[in-house]
């Protein structure tokens, strides 16, 4: 394959001598394979993903189409010349070309883009042929649909044709195929026959009942010489021939009848769809190259000796055990389901005979992890069988790109239950608002989203709660190398990356599309990209597994995808949900219990507080209980001051200290006496909660005359903060704040509440 600089499409049928020219930018990026495209099923003229090609038309008369993407760049002042950008599409450009005056299209311009992955050709067939055989195990665990009797209309739109096609296409052009059929013909089973034959009298050596019979009544006979001695038995005469029966192996079986059965019947399908198809258009291409696949391999000699069936003996255990012909029955099956499967989905993949990797790499992954999650996880029957739903055309798979669609479960472990959710292309709406799901920027719609939450509560409750927890996944075909992109912190890396947004290329995009997805989508836990890679990435937003960022290999190997590393990440994320002390379960209580209620709006605190750093990291106004409690006179006044310590009576009796939250976690202490109403007396509790002192522990701490037995006992220091010393508070304007004799009785605020209780004197 000879890079060119320039290529030149004769455009005669349009108009005669019209031409297209097409010239790379960069050395090696322009191809014409003529020799090997009918074979991979490509377009001739080859572009390479990610390259700029600047195109004319030899006629000014007519112009390219944008096909979308911004693939065709046309010049602004003349509309015959301009600038082809595949950028990341990887596949078959069919570029419409059009007549200026009218706009209306006289012909399709085929150019294939292609990835600068090596084995993306394999990867394509790989993936169509997985989406075929998933798309009919559907059809097979659906139970209604598969008993509707669809055929193939080869009138329909050449989009459908073509789709059908592609699904046959994939299944019967395998290599897993092509290996059952060189099985069969190479060690056919085979069967004992007789063969029955004339053979001349005196050569027979063994004579059965029929012969001896045949000695007597055979015609074409022959005078037995004098004194013979079969004339003894009153026979004068022999015949000439007699029957002879050999026994001989041969091909003729049940089994083989339904391999030659089967290779007709995919190769009339396949003449069908040629017929039906455009001269010269993909589907006409295609189809002739595998009705020549077929065609050899129904020209094979074993063939030759073999019947038409009478019957399908399809219960046979040589069909269904045996190598080669296992394969064959199982490929004949799916071929009767597929042929009946329309996919709206598919136009994204291979509409028009387009083909789009990574488009099918999304499709791909979405079976891939259906896989896996009914794998782990207990997939409620009725969704999987709503995936397929029949319409007059046939049965439609239910999966399409931007097309909303969830899968319900259940994960139960002897200690947990909890409700999974597995959605495809779920829209997380910008518009709603807290405490409601959805995103707090714009609507967000990642490829897969898995959802976690407790088992008994709906998803909307679970969403308010702050209970639910999702994981997001985008595939990107694309990348090559995640691990450039995330592990790039140097001065020079980020200034090539800032130059080269500037232009308008955004190699980390897809990085911060998960940081989007992470940032804006109220619970998420997680968000990662799947990619056909080899190397994982997981970064923890913190110590546990989730919040996190990363990237999991998902390759499109039948042998080795590499999904072991995203089943892994998923039972740890299992296992965490599980752990009912995590940090997580934690965050999400305290973001519940901070959001679950709108602020009041009176409560707005202005007045100097000391930073929460340090020693006051815990500082919230909010959360930091005051104790407002009363001193009896100066005596027990000089005793706090003294002895660093304030005690309140600990019985049942009216003016005793009942502990809530509040007293019990009280980080200050209030002090006031009778007929005070203002007071500065604060102090700073430096113990976490009150000890219980006895009457003599009183005394021997020089408590003049305690008259309980038991006190509860705060130990204090005098303010150091400068923020908070020198102020006086107005008790009546809290709330609790009792009159008469009720004002003695302790009881506790936030510092919220407090400090707007602060006056100035």
């Amino acid at each position: 394959m000879k890079a060119l600089s320039e290529i030149e499409i004769k455009l005669d049928s349009v108009q005669e001598g019209l031409k297209l020219w097409i010239s790379s930018k960069r050395d090696g990026t322009l191809f014409d394979r003529i020799d090997s495209a009918a074979e991979n099923n490509e377009a001739r003229y080859q572009l390479r993903e990610g390259c700029y090609y600047d195109y004319e038309i030899s006629d000014d008369n007519y112009q390219l189409d944008d096909i979308g993407e911004n693939i065709i760049q046309e010049h602004k002042r003349h509309s015959n010349i301009g600038t082809i950008a595949p950028n990341i599409f990887v596949g078959t450009l069919e570029i419409p070309l059009l007549k200026k005056a009218t706009l209306e299209k006289c012909f399709s311009i085929e150019l294939e883009v292609q990835s600068l992955k090596s084995g993306y050709r394999d990867d394509y067939r790989d993936m169509l042929e997985l989406i075929t055989e998933k798309c009919t195990d559907l059809l097979l665990q659906s139970n209604s649909p598969v008993s509707h009797y669809f055929d193939v209309d080869y009138s329909k739109d050449s989009q459908i044709l073509y789709q059908k096609f592609a699904f046959i296409k994939s299944i019967i052009n395998s290599s897993e195929f092509k290996d059952a059929v060189h099985r069969i013909v190479t060690a056919p089973v085979t069967k004992w026959t007789e063969i029955y034959e004339e053979k001349d009298v005196r050569s027979v050596r063994r004579f059965t009942n029929t012969n001896i019979k045949e000695l007597v009544k055979g015609g074409r006979r022959s005078n037995l010489p004098r004194g013979h001695y079969l004339g003894s038995y009153g026979l004068k005469t022999l015949p000439e021939r007699i029957t002879s029966v050999r026994k001989t192996d041969s091909v003729d079986t049940p089994e083989n009848r339904f391999i030659k059965h089967a290779l007709e019947t995919f190769l009339k399908f396949c003449s069908d769809i040629n017929r039906a198809a455009s001269l010269y258009s993909k589907l006409d291409t295609e189809s002739k190259l595998l009705i020549s696949e077929l065609e050899s391999q129904l020209n094979h000699a074993v063939f030759k000796d073999i019947s038409r069936p009478t019957t399908l003996k399809l219960n046979s255990p040589i069909l269904q055990r045996k190598e080669g012909y296992r394969e064959v029955l199982r490929t004949w099956l799916m071929f009767e389901l597929a042929a009946k499967l329309i996919w709206q989905g598919g136009e994204d993949v291979y509409g028009a005979g387009k083909k789009d990797i990574a488009t099918l790499y999304e499709y791909w992954l979405f079976f891939k992890l259906l896989d896996l999650f009914q794998e782990l996880f207990d997939i409620d029957p009725k969704d999987i069988s709503e995936l397929i739903k029949p319409t007059k055309d046939g049965l439609n798979l239910q999966i399409k790109q931007g097309k909303f669609t969830a899968l319900k479960g259940v994960f139960e472990t002897d200690t947990r239950k909890l409700n999974i959710q597995f959605n495809y292309n779920r829209s997380f709406s910008g518009k709603k608002s807290y405490p409601d799901s959805g995103s707090w920027t714009t609507t967000l719609r990642p490829d897969y989203t898995l959802s976690f939450w407790p088992f008994g509560i709906t998803e909307n409750e679970a969403e308010r709660q702050e209970l639910i927890v999702h994981v997001h996944f985008d595939a990107k075909y694309k990348i090559a190398n995640l691990t450039d992109i995330i592990e790039q912190d140097t001065t020079r890396d980020l200034d090539k990356e800032k130059t080269a947004n500037k232009k308008g290329i955004y190699k980390n995009a897809d990085l911060l599309k998960m940081h989007a997805y992470k940032d804006a989508i109220r619970r998420t836990g997680g968000a990662y990209v799947l990619y056909p890679g080899d190397k994982p990435l997981k970064q923890k937003g913190f110590h546990e597994i989730i919040p996190g960022l990363g990237a999991f290999p998902v390759r499109p190997s039948k042998n080795n995808s590499g999904i072991g590393e995203l089943k892994a990440f998923i039972l740890e994320v299992i296992e965490h949900f599980v752990n009912r002390a995590s940090q997580r379960e934690r965050i999400a209580f305290r973001t519940y219990d901070v959001y679950k209620n709108e602020p009041n709006k009176k409560n707005i605190v202005k007045e100097a507080l000391p930073e929460t750093y340090g020693k006051n990291r815990g500082l919230i106004p909010d959360d930091t209980p005051v104790l407002v409690a009363f001193y009896k006179n100066k005596m027990h006044l000089d005793w706090i001051l003294k002895s660093k310590l304030y005690n309140a009576r600990a019985d049942s009796k009216r003016g005793s200290l009942r502990l809530g939250p509040g007293e019990a976690g009280a980080k200050y202490l209030l002090l006031h006496t009778n007929g005070e109403t203002r007071t500065s007396k604060l102090f700073k509790i430096i113990e976490t909660g009150p000890r219980v002192f006895s009457k003599n522990t009183l005394i021997n701490k020089g408590y003049k005359d305690p008259r309980q037995d038991y006190y509860l006992v705060y130990k204090v220091e005098k303010i150091r903060d400068i923020e908070l010393r020198n102020q006086k508070w107005d008790i009546t304007k809290l709330d609790k704040y009792k009159k008469g004799r009720g004002s003695a009785l302790p009881f506790s605020v936030t510092l919220t509440e407090l400090m707007l209780a602060k006056v100035n004197d």
